[in-house]
């Protein structure tokens, strides 16, 4: 009788399968991969045994900071480069509605004035985004690096650039974005990916025919810093906080720093 009709296999042991033979592709599993995942589990297990900033983490001399956000900012961002970080121009852009309930997305980091502290992002001013942009210009701007633990938080006014701004910063994005600007309808319900499929065809060939076709409604927004906070993790929770709030107007570059409680 084979050993495993006998039970002489124990749970964490089994027989080595037989060797493939030369020239015969072995038999497909007849279970997809898919099916093979283990049950799912409620969120606290899932998370349990993973602290979060639990690894070593940079140094962050509160002390030593510059006077004013922008080139710290600057200077976080190279070291993120540095680090290997994915995708560090990533944030996440909240605004407000209509009925002042909160919305937030990820975007693109465009530039950043260090000296008047403005973080520069595109859109299209008919998106819901930019639609409450216009309608309330203020939002939040939030930037999470996790390998370096570190998190920077912006709040301030929005100003909208001049149009040949915006079609200054749309040559230089690449045709695939550029395609996907032209197709518009952002957030509005698609029927099917192919739906896009066919509208992003159209658009490359439109701007095959015309490379210097901009979007009507492309824009580019500078969020004028009133308060930054630069977060710096730490795995005893000890995190270092330290705000930064603008204490004149924006064209001044006068701010006030101070340390936060964790």
């Amino acid at each position: 009788m084979a050993a495993e009709e006998e039970g002489l296999t124990g749970p964490d042991e089994a027989w080595p399968a037989p060797e493939p033979q030369a020239g015969v592709r072995p038999e497909p599993s007849a279970e997809p991969l898919c099916d093979r995942r283990p049950e799912p589990r409620s969120v606290p297990e899932l998370l349990l045994g993973r602290p979060p900033m639990a690894r070593p983490l940079p140094f962050f001399d509160h002390e030593a900071a510059s006077a004013e956000p922008g080139p710290l900012f600057v200077d976080w961002l190279a070291t993120a480069l540095d680090a290997g970080v994915l995708d560090p121009q990533a944030f996440t852009l909240s605004t407000v509605d209509a009925d002042g309930m909160p919305d937030a997305r990820v975007l693109v980091l465009r530039d950043v004035d260090a000296a008047g502290t403005g973080w520069n992002f595109s859109a299209a001013a008919d998106s819901p985004k930019g639609r409450q942009l216009a309608d309330h210009p203020a939002a939040a701007l939030t930037v999470y690096w996790p390998q370096l633990g570190r998190q920077v938080r912006v709040r301030g006014s929005v100003e909208r650039a001049l149009n040949l701004v915006a079609a200054a910063e749309f040559a230089t994005r690449s045709p695939a974005a550029r395609a996907s600007s032209l197709v518009g309808r952002q957030s509005e319900p698609l029927a099917t990916l192919t739906e896009y499929d066919e509208a992003e065809a159209v658009a490359r060939r439109r701007l095959e025919a015309h490379p210097d076709v901009v979007p009507p409604g492309h824009a580019v927004y500078t969020l004028w810093a009133q308060e930054v906070e630069f977060w710096q993790g730490d795995s005893q929770r000890r995190h270092v906080r330290l705000r930064y709030t603008r204490t004149g107007p924006v064209d001044s570059p006068d701010w006030s720093r101070t340390l936060l409680w964790p």
